[in-house]
């Protein structure tokens, strides 16, 4: 048996990991790490729920925040594109509330912030949203949560974070995942050349065919 074939692939579900040979390294990709879905997942989702979390319906107001467009595809290990697969998010407002009522801060709700939004990846996996930069609260740094799944199936669930946010070294969570990981939760907030948003940010969700499995045989 070749030096090769006697090395495992790496594969990375829920922060679990094994060894990937030197040629598998460049055809496959990492699977996006899994992480809680926190205590403020919406009880009762919104019924204006879309893609667009800084309109409310019947207000002209945006949200306050740094306005940002986050977009992405969503990826099996091979690059394929998953069409047809429902993706949410939520976070905290500007001031740092979450649209739910476990949230005792006493900061000011915005309530022209959704706090939730989902949207449908297209026939090349791509999904976008417009949100706001996420904001730190008392104990967390940045972060956006998110989840990708059918409908009545378990969902993936992990958490986005700013690309270069000092808070992110102190922030339990975060750093549960193990450091070469890391990165793959990361997304850069860069500046846009966008009427609205000033902000715009790539994620990319890379889910194993076990997940898949798990779409088809387990209910939420």
């Amino acid at each position: 048996m070749s030096s090769h074939s006697r090395l495992r692939r790496r594969v990375i579900l829920g922060g679990s990991a094994a060894l990937i040979s030197a040629p598998l390294v460049a055809a496959q990709r990492a699977l996006t790490p899994s992480q809680t879905a926190g205590p403020f997942y919406p009880l009762t989702p919104p019924l204006h729920k879309d893609n667009d979390l800084t309109r409310v319906e019947g207000s002209s107001v945006r949200a306050a925040g740094q306005i940002a467009d986050l977009s992405g595809r969503v990826l099996d290990m091979d690059g394929r594109p998953l069409a047809g697969l429902r993706v949410e998010i939520w976070q905290c407002d500007a001031n740092g509330r979450y649209r739910h009522p476990r949230d005792r801060s006493d900061a000011d709700e915005d309530p022209n912030f959704q706090g939730f939004g989902h949207t449908i990846t297209d026939a090349e996996g791509r999904y976008r949203f417009r949100t706001i930069r996420p904001v730190p609260y008392p104990g967390r740094t940045p972060h956006i949560h998110a989840a990708v799944f059918q409908e009545g199936a378990r969902p993936f669930v992990t958490q986005i974070y700013v690309a270069g946010e000092p808070l992110n070294l102190r922030d339990g969570i975060f750093m549960r995942v193990p450091e070469a990981l890391r990165p793959l939760l990361l997304a850069d907030f860069v500046p846009a050349d966008d009427p609205v948003a000033t902000r715009s940010a790539a994620f990319d969700f890379v889910l194993s065919p076990v997940l898949a499995g798990l779409f088809e045989t387990h209910s939420a």
